[in-house]
């Protein structure tokens, strides 16, 4: 393939991943029933209130909307956690939980996966999560492309932990070096600002246990905003969130959503697009709009 403008794709809040921009995925061959493409969403906040985003209760059904309005659907679509926002109240954390797959149902594309945030799960451990979507940590393979989703939130000292990866190191050992890995959290598995609580405590250890598998990327959410980072050949992307935008790494004292600006509503919570280029050696070519089309 030379440049492929033949799919501008476009997803609110997160990000649309053309599956053949990937790390590894020449292995997969030129097969065309093998291309694809998922969708990212992440950090909806479903139940937040607040001045930082007078549309709360609308930014979520836009991003439904505009997902349902692609023109070629994606294969499936994962939520990368913070799918609500935090409450000391389990019948008010099950209330948002409610809704919110209740808006999410309205998605055209059947197969969606789902990872909590530590606004969902970290003061009960997951339990609510679990009812409504099921584990928290999970592999799936996909047209010759290997998925995991890892959970580090549900523990509130923001740990992976023990058991989960010697989970993580028996899931890959079956697979090849070379095989193309996608791994999906909610906070970076890496040290990006750990005094915003913007790491993983034992993220270390699970990527020495990516590290000797030669294409692996890493979606994240947490962050809201765009990030791209390398550790190693390993490239780690951050998601935009649909509901506020957070302030760039240590660039302030405290990680304060940035205010709305009534003048750019949206601001913060756009649309990616991605163009694969085989030719460029599978680059990740991301651009990244603004505002909500609708």
């Amino acid at each position: 393939m030379k440049r492929r403008r033949f799919m501008r794709l476009a997803a609110a809040g997160g990000g649309a991943v053309f599956a053949s921009a990937l790390p590894g995925c020449a292995a997969l061959g030129a097969n065309k029933e093998r291309d694809f493409y998922f969708v990212q969403l992440s950090d909806s906040h479903w139940g937040y209130r607040g001045a930082d985003n007078p549309d709360a209760e609308g930014t979520l059904k836009k991003a439904v909307a505009s997902v349902n309005a692609l023109a070629v659907p994606p294969d499936f679509i994962v939520f990368t956690g913070d799918l609500t926002h935090t409450t000391d109240d389990p019948t008010e954390r099950r209330r948002r939980l409610t809704e919110f797959r209740g808006i999410v149902d309205g998605l055209t594309v059947q197969n969606r996966r789902f990872m909590p945030g530590e606004h969902d799960a970290s003061l009960d451990r997951g339990a609510a999560f679990q009812e409504f979507f099921g584990p928290t940590h999970y592999a799936f393979d996909h047209k010759g492309m290997h998925f995991v989703a890892l959970d580090n939130v549900s523990d509130p000292g923001a740990r992976l932990g023990d058991e989960q990866l010697q989970w993580l190191a028996a899931d890959l050992a079956r697979l090849d070096k070379e095989a193309p890995i996608v791994v999906l959290t909610h906070r970076p598995l890496f040290d990006l600002a750990p005094k915003w609580d913007w790491a993983t405590r034992d993220g270390a250890r699970a990527m020495e246990i990516l590290m000797p598998y030669r294409h692996v990327s890493v979606f994240y959410g947490h962050i809201h905003q765009e990030h791209h980072h390398m550790t190693g050949h390993i490239a780690h992307h951050s998601a935009k969130s649909l509901i506020f935008p957070l302030p760039a790494p240590g660039s302030q004292e405290k990680r304060t959503p940035l205010p709305w600006d009534a003048s750019q509503p949206y601001k913060g919570l756009g649309f990616r697009e991605v163009e694969a280029e085989r030719d460029a050696g599978l680059a990740l070519r991301i651009q990244e709009f603004e505002v909500f089309r609708t």
